[in-house]
């Protein structure tokens, strides 16, 4: 009885004391972050079409079934093009500093509500990786995803070292900018009667919690420790929960594809991989499609090999080895996916999915390469820089006597990236 609770104490200290898996929290922000944002990229040409004025599921009818069904959209506060043009500059924005990693908190929810008023406004537009990325949209609001990998994390890093050499550092303005600027506009909102009641509560509580934030951090002396002490516990517990909610979604996922192929026919006679490949519209390179289907060995392996991925994954979560094994495949095969059936975006949401359940010790190494491919890249940048030459017996901010003139002169390129 003492083991287990001394067991059960430690396990409860770890929880509230840290937020887990931050480099598993920081790739999927990357992930999908980057999947929406090249998503919507791609269909900029067409976004009029897909979820504003002049598609098909026209603002009338999009109103009928949101009033049905009460999904949450800002699209239906107006039917003007420059608000639909307003929305989608503000989602792609978010998209690109979330996945940066600039204000993580402020761009989760920004990213959510992009997210979902896009989605929401037209239903019948996307597919599986959509429905992908609009869970997890939300559950990225409960994850301290900024804590590596991130602009955050860089100017926490520089704040900490400032701070050990006893420099003094500048107040913070753009945090408080944003802060106000999100208060007036949910003020607006609220005061118009635009949005719903539940989700202005959830957007109320979420400007207020940052308002605690950032008194508990300028506050000193003992009282505004324990109040960043009891921010923290709860934040990590928060962080902690939405990880856990994104394995249990991703699970989920697998699970019920897996066992919803088990009952089809075409799946149990080992053909069901054969048929996509021969549609016209889920076939991007018909030579591919043609060669991967001249074997049907392959394709029953294929296809056989899909299901017991799938329905076998979730149990493997206790056996690191399988799991990573399994793990390694279900990535191949999204990847296989993208190309062979033109489904980059599912592929790249269902990656990032799983990049949850990625090792630690392996998102060091990449981060480790990725630093060190940076830095290679810098240097090759500034080794094509000009330096500032010096002649000799001249002394240092002394002009050559060929130098021109104060008219002629001009920005010196070495000087400006030597100094």
């Amino acid at each position: 009885m003492r083991r287990f609770a001394s067991t059960f104490a430690r396990g409860v200290d770890r929880v509230t004391g840290s937020a887990l898996g931050p480099y598993q929290s920081a790739i999927i922000r990357i992930g999908f972050a980057a999947t929406w944002l090249f998503f919507l990229l791609r269909e900029l040409p067409h976004r009029h079409e897909l979820y504003g004025p002049d598609g098909p599921w026209n603002w009338d009818m999009a109103r009928q079934l949101i009033a049905d069904n009460g999904a949450f959209t800002v699209l239906m506060w107006s039917d003007s093009v420059l608000w639909f043009e307003i929305v989608y500059g503000i989602a792609l924005l978010s998209s690109a500093l979330l996945m940066l990693g600039w204000r993580t908190r402020t761009m989760s929810v920004l990213f959510m509500i992009g997210v979902l008023s896009l989605q929401n406004r037209s239903v019948f537009m996307g597919d599986g990786g959509d429905n992908v990325i609009h869970l997890m949209a939300m559950y990225l609001v409960l994850t301290r995803c900024g804590q590596v990998w991130s602009l955050d994390a860089r100017r926490e890093r520089r704040l900490a070292a400032a701070h050990a050499r006893g420099v003094r550092v500048s107040e913070d303005v753009a945090g408080p900018v944003l802060w106000w600027t999100l208060g007036v506009v949910l003020s607006a909102v609220t005061f118009s009667g635009k949005g719903t009641w539940g989700w202005l509560l959830v957007f109320w509580s979420l400007w207020v919690v940052q308002a605690l934030w950032w008194a508990a951090n300028r506050s000193r002396g003992g009282s505004g420790n324990a109040n960043r002490r009891l921010l923290d516990v709860v934040a990590n517990i928060a962080h902690n929960a939405g990880l856990l909610i994104i394995m249990a979604e991703a699970c989920l996922i697998y699970a019920t594809a897996g066992w919803y192929k088990v009952q089809g026919s075409r799946w149990q006679d080992g053909t069901a991989v054969y048929y996509p490949l021969h549609l016209d519209y889920f076939s991007p390179w018909p030579a591919l499609s043609d060669l991967m289907t001249q074997y049907g060995t392959f394709i029953m392996i294929v296809t056989y090999g899909t299901v017991i991925v799938q329905v076998a994954f979730p149990f493997t979560l206790f056996n690191r080895r399988v799991k990573n094994v399994l793990l390694a495949i279900m990535i191949v095969e999204h990847s296989v996916i993208a190309v062979t059936l033109g489904l980059p975006f599912f592929s790249l949401a269902m990656i990032a999915a799983d990049a949850v359940f990625l090792p630690t010790s392996f998102l060091r190494r990449v981060g480790r390469r990725a630093e060190r491919a940076r830095v290679r890249v810098t240097k090759a940048f500034a080794g094509r820089v000009p330096k500032a030459v010096r002649l000799p017996g001249q002394r240092a901010g002394e002009p050559s006597s060929d130098a021109p003139g104060p008219r002629e002169a001009e920005p010196s390129v070495g000087g400006a990236a030597k100094g």
